[in-house]
């Protein structure tokens, strides 16, 4: 058995969570996930500001902190810290600690052979919408490949203490330790599927131990030290999700579940770069105090195309908001959204879209919510979105002024003018497996 814990589900998570993971009990492996769609398109542009750059900066000096217990305990750490600059993070984990041995996997990223697959006849369509990639070309930010857990263990193999890599799928990061431990192989589709579910209930990190959790929420025990999940896996599939004893939170199968229905399509194939898993198999049974058990899960042949996830520039966008106080506040924000809209078309603005949320009212669930009848306060939000960047600077100087020429009783406009932002819009498309080459490189 081995015990595999999880310290981050996002880049921002919680800094606390992997050093209470590798000071308070037990673990063999600790995985970090810091990776999203847009989070790639942020990294690269961060890269190409800068040579050095392009990774998760949080994750050299966590390494510093923890690379003592890491190093003393013999734990191995499998992050996808890497971005889209692998090499360079472990450069700054050799110099956060140098006692540690470092492997990075490259081969995920992408960006600069978008042409060679356009010129192979690769249309890498837009999985959602159908629409050929060659549609925006010449916007493209990133262009990443999920890769599985394989390339992964095969760094392990080297007796790393630190892999890092780029865009994995999220799973892979806990999949690569059973492989580089029990030595499974490319055909246990069963075992693969169970170490895919096993992480999957983890890659959220404390949302599957208590956080965000739907069910008796209210009770969670001290969730201020909420402990982040482990997984007990076993060389036949079947694993434990628990968590350090003492620590705040709570595992349970309603927990487990929810998290379990986080992301997925069809739940009978839950397609991954390793495996397709049949989740409708999974087996769950609470078996002790924060203790739940997988097994029986099913798996079938690995697809042969990866997803592949690019990110591209698709215009501009601001949000302006402003609170309105009791009494008749969301008669005056009301009032102070038509007055915006009248004034932008006065001016011959044109945009994609314009959106208002009224915060205190609707703004979460729309025609769902219960109505209000006369709230304390309300924030009127309003944004726009568009390909022109001066129309959408010129729509953020039109809210503050609703102060003194708009209902009264306006507030909350003391961080000023909203800022105009770039849209990074997401395009997913496959690509056949064999064009995806990885190799691991130890980093000196």
């Amino acid at each position: 058995m081995i015990r595999i814990a999880n310290g981050q589900g996002f880049w921002g998570d919680w800094l606390e969570a992997p050093v209470r993971l590798v000071d308070g009990g037990p673990i063999d492996y600790l995985t970090l996930d810091y990776l999203a769609e847009v989070t790639m398109s942020i990294l690269q542009k961060q890269r190409q500001a800068d040579p050095q750059l392009g990774y998760a900066r949080d994750f050299p000096p966590l390494i510093g902190r923890i690379a003592k217990t890491v190093q003393e305990r013999g734990i191995k750490v499998v992050a996808n810290a890497g971005g889209v600059n692998p090499v360079a993070c472990a450069r700054a984990v050799r110099r956060a600690a140098p006692g540690l041995k470092v492997a990075v996997v490259l081969g995920d990223d992408v960006l600069d052979r978008i042409g060679e697959f356009l010129g192979k006849g690769y249309e890498m369509r837009n999985i959602d919408t159908g629409e050929p990639l060659a549609a925006i070309r010449d916007r493209i930010l990133s262009a990443n490949a999920y890769i599985g857990a394989f390339p992964l263990a095969e760094a392990l193999a080297t007796g790393a203490d630190v892999v890092i890599c780029g865009r994995c799928a999220d799973a892979a990061l806990v999949v690569a330790p059973m492989i580089d431990r029990f030595g499974w192989t490319p055909e246990e589709w069963d075992k693969l599927a169970s170490g895919i579910v096993a992480g999957h209930i983890i890659e959220c990190g404390a949302q599957c131990s208590g956080g965000n959790c739907q069910v008796d929420w209210e009770n969670v025990p001290d969730p201020a030290n909420i402990g982040y999940p482990i997984v007990e896996a076993e060389t036949d599939g079947s694993f434990v999700v628990t968590k350090h004893s003492g620590t705040g939170g709570r595992i349970d199968t309603h927990g487990v579940k929810e998290q379990l229905l986080y992301e997925i399509g069809d739940p009978r194939q839950y397609i991954t770069p390793d495996v397709v898993a049949d989740f409708t198999t999974i087996q769950l049974e609470d078996c002790g105090p924060d203790r739940v058990r997988g097994f029986g899960v099913r798996g079938r042949p690995r697809p042969p195309m990866l997803k592949a996830s690019i990110s591209y520039d698709a215009g501009w966008k601001a949000s302006g908001a402003l609170v309105y106080s009791w009494p008749q506040a969301l008669e005056k924000a009301r009032v102070a959204d038509r007055i915006t809209r009248e004034r932008l078309a006065q001016l011959g603005l044109r945009f994609d879209e314009i959106h208002s949320e009224y915060f205190g009212v609707n703004a979460c669930h729309g025609p769902a919510a219960h109505p209000v009848d006369d709230p304390p306060e309300v924030q009127v939000r309003i944004s726009v979105r568009g390909s022109d960047k001066r129309a959408v600077d010129r729509f953020t100087r039109e809210m503050i002024p609703l102060v003194l020429t708009g209902p009264p009783g306006g507030t909350g406009y003391g961080e000023g003018r909203p800022e105009v932002r770039q849209i990074v819009a997401y395009w997913p498309a496959l690509i056949p497996r064999g064009e995806i080459r990885t190799r691991v490189e130890v980093v000196e």
